[in-house]
């Protein structure tokens, strides 16, 4: 059995592109350990906070609750402050994890792969999924983290652009007009937080990873996060049988790996 360690910008974003993966290594005996780049000030703040609990008090709480639904036994926190979308003024502030600087940043994520003895590491695309700054830096920080403690083999998590396009097209065969938060709400070739579309062409992909089985724990633990994925939200809206279908693969490319997109697994 091998370690995984998953690297993710914000609190939520284990989730969504690496939920289903999460789940099965761990079902397959792996150990699997999240580390959390920010803190996530500059979420949506909840309406229902009590009296002395902050926004990162309330993220902190879900991501531990999501863990436990995926099965994540460590979570490491860098404490990074999060900075906010590209082009807010929270980009300039030096405590953000955008303004980190590189080398000290990624010493601090290789010694938990060194501590882990990492076999595996989950990063970003070049453009962090849709080019939010602290996405960026997971890609930039991640790579340089692996180099330090040679980490056997890393794996950028995306979104296979081409499938959510054809996704979209089915869609609108079925989609009920009034559903204002369906999957047509989503083109993933619009452009995202840096102007370029969401994800990657599949041409660009190596590994499709099947999930399939684990969909129920990926969206439960996506349920965790109730103060920025909200029962109205794009995600829990959709129909059992549709989020199987959208979210039943993960995608991933392989550093170093030149071959096509394939069903595959990250313990190979």
């Amino acid at each position: 059995m091998g370690t995984l360690v998953c690297f993710h910008a914000h609190p939520d974003d284990e989730c969504i592109v690496t939920g289903g993966t999460i789940a099965r290594a761990v079902h397959e005996g792996h150990r699997v350990v999240l580390v959390v780049a920010t803190n996530g000030e500059f979420g949506e703040v909840p309406a229902d906070l009590v009296a002395g609990e902050t926004l990162v008090d309330r993220r902190r709480a879900e991501t531990e609750a999501s863990a436990v639904v995926l099965g994540i036994h460590r979570i490491v926190w860098l404490g990074y402050s999060d900075s906010g979308m590209t082009g807010w003024p929270q980009n300039e502030l030096v405590e953000t994890f955008l303004r980190a600087d590189l080398e000290e940043a990624a010493q601090c994520l290789s010694a938990v792969l060194q501590e882990e003895s990492a076999d595996v590491l989950t990063v970003y695309d070049w453009h962090g999924n849709y080019g939010h700054p602290d996405h960026i830096k997971v890609h930039q920080v991640g790579h340089r983290a692996a180099e330090i403690a040679a980490t056997p083999a890393v794996f950028e998590s995306t979104v296979n652009r081409d499938f959510f396009r054809g996704l979209r097209k089915m869609a609108n065969d079925f989609a009920d007009a009034s559903n204002t938060n369906s999957i047509n709400d989503f083109d993933p070739d619009e452009g995202a937080d840096d102007g370029n579309p969401m994800g990657m062409p599949a041409s660009e992909i190596t590994h499709q990873v099947d999930v399939t089985a684990f969909v129920k724990q990926k969206r439960a633990s996506m349920a965790c996060h109730r103060s920025q994925i909200s029962d109205v939200s794009f995600f829990l809206q959709m129909p059992d049988e549709i989020f199987s279908v959208a979210f039943g693969s993960e995608w991933f490319i392989k550093v170093g790996d030149s071959q096509p997109l394939r069903k595959g697994w990250l313990f190979e």
